[in-house]
């Protein structure tokens, strides 16, 4: 990679990884787009990877106490992980527009019951019943075109979860999904000339997490769940606006 490309990469990961850092989302919204403005969509998914993983297992690492507030996580990460690694696969064989536009009609199909019916939620049974078909999609996702967050983020926040156990919820499912699609992109040569940049990248990433965690133990739950909103809508504007306009 050239001077000015690396510059890039590191600008986005520390947004990014910030973004993260406080939601639990928001790293591969900001580190994909803007990285394949400057290389291929495959290596911006590639370079962005391995620091999304490191930042997805040290966030879920220090939140694991919250795993029994959580729901049908186990259920969910499981067909995450073999979604991962079929979306992998599917990268380099199947056009990414189709299942971009998929993805944000799902999403915008949740914002207008959101904003509809605020207090709108998914219960216990319905949420077990669709946890393979979800978990299943947003590993397709993650490993297709390297963005899950939109499915999982709209999921987890249905399911009305305390701001620590969404944290886990989401982080898990990231990092599931992370650590089936990475061996994939290393075993197809995607990482070929790219590990020094993207190891390089994990130092800026893990370095913004106690900023964002001081910023988040200052949001009320409130703010949090309209902070996570918001940076749902963003990053479905910006996939639209990046693919179709």
């Amino acid at each position: 990679m050239t001077t000015s490309q690396i510059v890039v990469v590191m600008i986005s990961v520390i947004i990014g990884a910030t973004l993260k850092s406080i939601s639990g989302i928001g790293m591969p919204f900001v580190t994909i787009p803007a990285i394949s403005y400057v290389t291929t969509i495959e290596e911006a998914i590639a370079v962005g990877a391995l620091p999304n993983l490191a930042l997805n297992v040290v966030l879920a690492w220090a939140q694991r106490d919250e795993w029994p507030s959580t729901r049908d996580l186990t259920r969910l990460s499981a067909f995450a992980f073999v979604g991962g690694a079929a979306g992998t696969f599917l990268l380099v064989s199947l056009p990414s527009k189709p299942l971009i536009a998929a993805l944000i009609l799902v999403v915008l199909t949740y914002v207008v019951l959101k904003i509809v019916s605020p207090e709108f939620s998914v219960d216990p049974p319905a949420s077990h019943r669709w946890a393979p078909l979800v978990g299943t999609l947003a590993g397709i996702m993650q490993g297709a075109v390297g963005i899950s967050g939109p499915i999982v983020v709209s999921w987890i926040q249905s399911l009305r979860l305390e701001r620590d156990a969404q944290i886990l919820a989401v982080t898990v499912m990231f990092a599931v999904a992370g650590i089936s699609q990475f061996p994939v992109l290393v075993a197809s040569g995607e990482l070929t000339g790219l590990w020094k940049i993207t190891l390089l990248a994990c130092i800026p990433t893990l370095a913004t997490i106690p900023l964002g965690s001081h910023i988040r133990a200052r949001l009320s739950s409130a703010s949090f769940d309209h902070f996570v909103l918001a940076l749902l809508v963003l990053s479905t504007v910006g996939l639209a606006w990046r693919n179709f306009l």
